[in-house]
């Protein structure tokens, strides 16, 4: 425990006592009428308690703006995006009603963005012109077992043709050899045309290796007696002549079990100043559920999710370039679990955690170690404690990332497995050997808990459930300061709001912390009551924004190139004791890659303040910051943006 933990520790239980002594002493009907609820209210709003243990406080919107918050990501401008798409919910989807609104936490103004796509279950990430790329989304909502009503799967279909692709538009009947039952192509498909083969020595041709299109089919009618039971080969109606001959389907089971959800190839950048979204080329592959991280190149990859078939894609990743608005794949194959937390580290390699939020087999792709993409070489990083419970755990780099240390927090077993794990797991990738290492342990096995670096070093842990979505009504209402330098967690107040799956938080440039979201599955204990998805947002003031005074800062350049300085201006430059550029974060189902708190080196001549940007492309990425300076109390500043071309 570090001495100005220890000292707020006993503040506090000094506070206690006061409060409880002095209530001792008044007439017990008194104390009766004052309650638990109005008793806690007075002591939460004391202003020593506030100073100790920050304040949390809720914000509803006006109802015609409320909406099913599943994505945040602050913008440049100091505003937040806010993105439902159709916001789990089926109808919104059947009406296309797709949601995003745009809140600005200074004034409390909201404003809705036409939203073009399905954005539920996207990736994003900041680009370096300020821009919010974002990628994939919901092309279909998964149907459970008793709710399907065709029978359906997927069919691939061959091309043996080598002299041209072959395209089948929606609607397309497939008509089983041996079964005889027809099913019917719900999207187009383009078949690539088939491969000659070669003898590599004596150049003799030896086959066609058919080109491969693989589509979503269901029956005709509804009913269990249009299921198949194995496989079949299928004639496709409307082809005559070689390409009859030529084109065929093959489907294992087309069957009446649950269909997962499918993904969208749709991509845009939003704006941030024209606030609004802006069409680019799509993804090669379909993808609900990805992962967006940026690139030693400033490329970004976009890694797993389902597909437009709701299968896992089967680590055909890609990458997008900024500069031409157009994707690619990745020379080599990958597979991870959708959203897969992945870190840009110092080398240019990737750092996976292991940390995921959702679907993939339970034994490919989970183990955590460092992924060079050129190369696909993987070397796993070892001393994963509950490394079975690493679904839905939260990562985040600490502070300062260029110390390269790395937390797991939490999480839970594959699917909705009731379990849960209480660890933080801590791994310095400096080290010659790294090797994850246990933190401070929760006070309660957590799934879905929000990480948010804080500008005076600190992480806020908040939130998160015990059981899969909050079942039980399991929601954890409990924050905690973590404290790098001394590896320690600190209870400050608790959040009002129960926040697991589909939640997050952010940091805001004025210090505070933003959270969003929650979609518990039922409402009750008993699990009777279907869950209804939290719409307010929640803001936490932290204990530094309670004392006397803060530092300003202001002036100053607002772009600042990698290993070059810039002076700003402030009254309190003498007490000044640490600069950190702290990275906006894009935040969405226990995944935020893009946060980092980066230290600065600084120097003080009167009230200016000199501040000097690493040079390493891959500490700190281009794009848009949060430049904060604190004082000696550990009080930040409030931000000024400043970008690193």
């Amino acid at each position: 425990m570090n001495d100005r933990a220890g000292r707020r520790r006993a503040r506090r239980l000094a506070i206690g006592t006061a409060v409880v002594l002095a209530l001792a002493g008044m007439n017990g009907p008194w104390l009766y009428r004052f309650g638990t609820a109005k008793y806690h209210q007075y002591q939460i709003n004391r202003p020593e308690y506030k100073a100790e243990n920050g304040k949390w406080e809720i914000v509803e919107f006006p109802k015609e703006y409320r909406q099913n918050t599943i994505h945040a990501a602050l913008l440049r401008t100091g505003k937040v995006l806010l993105v439902a798409g159709s916001g789990n919910n089926q109808d919104n989807f059947d009406a296309k009603k797709f949601d995003t609104r745009i809140w600005d936490p200074v004034k409390g103004t909201v404003k809705k963005v036409p939203t073009p796509s399905d954005l539920f279950c996207t990736g994003h990430t900041q680009l370096a012109n300020g821009n919010l790329l974002i990628a994939g989304g919901t092309k279909r909502y998964e149907k459970l077992k008793g709710d399907v009503t065709k029978a359906g799967g997927l069919m691939i279909v061959h091309n043996e043709n080598p002299d041209k692709p072959i395209t089948l538009p929606a609607g397309t009947k497939f008509t089983g050899k041996e079964g005889g039952k027809t099913f019917v192509s719900k999207d187009p498909v383009v078949v690539e045309r088939a491969k000659k083969v070669f003898d590599k020595q004596t150049g003799k041709f030896l086959r066609n290796d058919p080109g491969l299109g693989r589509i979503y089919v269901e029956a005709q009618k509804s009913g269990r007696k249009y299921e198949t039971g194995t496989q079949d080969n299928y004639r496709i109606q409307g082809l005559t002549g070689t390409d009859a001959r030529n084109t065929y389907g093959i489907a294992q089971k087309l069957a009446l079990d649950k269909k997962d959800f499918q993904g969208i190839r749709d991509a845009f950048e939003f704006d941030p100043v024209a606030e609004k979204y802006i069409k680019v080329d799509p993804m090669k592959e379909a993808r609900w559920y990805p992962t967006l991280t940026t690139l030693s190149d400033g490329k970004i990859l976009s890694v797993s999710g389902l597909d437009d078939i709701g299968q896992l894609v089967p680590g055909k990743n890609e990458v997008f370039d900024p500069k031409t608005k157009k994707w690619t794949y990745t020379s080599k194959v990958r597979q991870f679990p959708t959203y897969p937390a992945l870190f840009l580290m110092q080398n240019g390699k990737i750092f996976y955690s292991g940390s995921n939020a959702g679907y993939g087999p339970d034994n490919v792709g989970r183990e955590p170690g460092v992924w060079d993409v050129a190369s696909n070489k993987f070397t796993k990083v070892p001393g994963l404690s509950d490394p079975k419970e690493m679904e839905t755990s939260g990562t985040v780099l600490l502070p300062p990332a260029q110390d390269e240390k790395y937390m797991v927090i939490g999480g839970g077993g594959v699917g909705e497995s009731a379990q849960s794990s209480n660890r933080t797991r801590i791994v310095d990738m400096k080290a010659d050997s790294p090797r994850f290492v246990d933190g401070p342990t929760l006070e309660k096995g957590t799934r879905y808990p929000q990480a948010s670096i804080l500008p005076d070093d600190s992480v806020l842990v908040s939130g998160g459930s015990e059981d899969y979505r909050g079942r039980g009504d399991s929601n954890i209402l409990q924050a905690r300061l973590y404290h790098p330098d001394t590896n320690t967690f600190e209870s400050v107040a608790d959040p009002l709001v129960g926040r697991n799956y589909h939640s997050g938080s952010l940091l805001l440039p004025d210090g505070r912390v933003m959270f969003f979201g929650s979609d518990s599955l039922y409402e009750d204990a008993a699990n009777t009551k279907p869950g209804v998805f939290e719409q307010r947002i929640e803001i936490y003031t932290p204990p530094y924004l309670y004392r006397d005074s803060r530092p300003s800062l202001s002036g100053g350049p607002q772009t600042i190139a990698r290993g070059a300085s810039g002076t700003f201006t402030s009254p309190q430059a003498s007490v000044i004791k640490k600069v950190r550029l702290i990275r906006p974060s894009a935040s969405t189902h226990v995944t935020d890659v893009d946060q980092r708190s980066v230290e600065l080196k600084f120097t003080v001549s009167g009230d200016k303040v000199k501040v000097t940007v690493p040079g390493n492309k891959n500490l700190v990425q281009s794009g848009w910051y949060m430049l904060f300076v604190d004082d000696d109390q550990g009080t930040p500043s409030k931000a000024q943006w400043v970008r690193v071309p």
